[in-house]
């Protein structure tokens, strides 16, 4: 793997972190403290052709590879967390499906408008007593004539009471995996937002309860083969990983370099408190452990790119990402001391934030099983 970024990927990185730095973080607080959706920072994004950064420019993407993409993912995480992760499952999660398993048709009537920022896309696996086993979901789609029939619920779906457009995966098949996935536009009767949860943090990204209650839509919404739904939703949640880890990679290089600032500003007893070797080696720990992210990152996203399998380096990305970025923020919070406890200083919510990147596309529990069983080349465990 080649460690240096192209030109290109350069300018992507350095484009999204002066917009990210300059727009999206003066306001990051205000998001926080009002669960506010940043409606004005996916415009910018849209204006800046980085709603579809990944997908060729026939479909109204920016024709972008998966490391320029770990690149805007982690540099928006850095400036709001909130931004980054409704931005990833938009990308990763909405997007992808239908460009991996999408007919021509389908990408030219939904991917193009979820890539140039015309709408917003959502993921509808996860439901109510369906979590890690994801393969238990219990939606229904029933083909009746030229329309399936969805019936169900899903749980702590991102985006998706303001989504425009979901992927969703129903139980098509009495045998076998048997689930599918189906492309779901708002506004189809019998599709219900339910309630929005209120959550620890990242409060400005939309966390949805999704409602079917005989929904009907047209037979062309199957989203590829039916009954592969379970191979597909694995294959997206792969790829989602590693914009997850990217996402842990940026809060928690912003809380690390909180803590360096304020490590050089704060005295105690005559002296800097950086020139003390408890809160060096804090400090120490967390930028080895976050550079060494970032390399595990790139590894993924490249191999990924390079149609290379990746599944079980997207899962050690991700695992090992998020609990470094946890232990980068815990530790900022240490050397803040009191500080670090308020919410007027922006360690606390780094650390609330990133606490959903050990749980979401994935606990870090499921990600070590998903290790392991590829390293010891057993069945793959069907988890999200």
């Amino acid at each position: 793997m080649d460690l240096q970024l192209s030109q290109e990927q350069e300018m992507i990185r350095d484009l999204v972190r002066e917009v990210a730095q300059s727009e999206f973080a003066p306001r990051a607080h205000e998001i926080d403290e009002t669960s506010r959706f940043p409606t004005e920072n996916f415009r910018r994004l849209a204006e800046l052709g980085l709603m579809g950064l990944p997908w060729p420019q026939e479909y109204g993407g920016a024709g972008g590879d998966t490391v320029s993409l770990t690149l805007a993912i982690e540099e928006i995480a850095k400036a709001d967390g909130s931004t980054a992760l409704s931005y990833a499952a938009h990308i990763s999660l909405a997007s992808g499906p239908i460009f991996y398993f999408g007919t021509e048709q389908q990408k030219q009537r939904y991917l193009l408008p979820l890539a140039k920022g015309e709408w917003l896309g959502a993921f509808g696996l996860t439901e109510p007593h369906a979590g890690s086993d994801a393969a238990a979901a219990r939606t229904t789609a029933v083909l009746d004539g030229y329309q399936w029939v969805v019936n169900g619920r899903k749980a702590w779906i991102t985006n998706g009471s303001i989504a425009d457009v979901v992927v969703i995966a129903a139980r098509t098949e009495a045998e076998g995996d048997g689930l599918s996935n189906f492309i779901i536009e708002k506004g189809t009767p019998g599709f219900i937002a339910g309630k929005d949860e209120p959550k620890m943090g990242l409060r400005g990204s939309v966390t949805s309860e999704l409602i079917f209650e005989d929904c009907r839509i047209p037979a062309e919404n199957l989203l590829g083969v039916r009954g592969h739904g379970l191979q597909q939703f694995l294959q997206v949640l792969d790829a989602g990983r590693i914009g997850i880890g990217a996402m842990a990679l940026g809060l928690g290089e912003a809380a690390l370099e909180a803590a360096i600032g304020y490590a050089q500003a704060r005295s105690a007893f005559g002296r800097p408190i950086g020139d003390y070797q408890a809160i060096q080696w804090m400090i120490a720990n967390a930028a080895t452990e976050l550079e060494a992210a970032r390399l595990m990152i790139w590894e993924a996203a490249s191999l990924k790119d390079r149609g290379t399998p990746f599944t079980k380096e997207a899962a050690m990305a991700k695992l090992f990402a998020s609990e470094a970025a946890e232990r980068a923020c815990r530790d900022a919070i240490q050397i803040f001391g009191g500080y670090g406890y308020s919410r007027e200083f922006p360690v606390e919510r780094y650390y609330r934030d990133n606490r959903l990147t050990t749980i979401g596309e994935g606990t870090s529990e499921i990600q070590r099983l998903v290790i392991a069983r590829e390293i010891l080349g057993l069945a793959h465990i069907v988890e999200s």
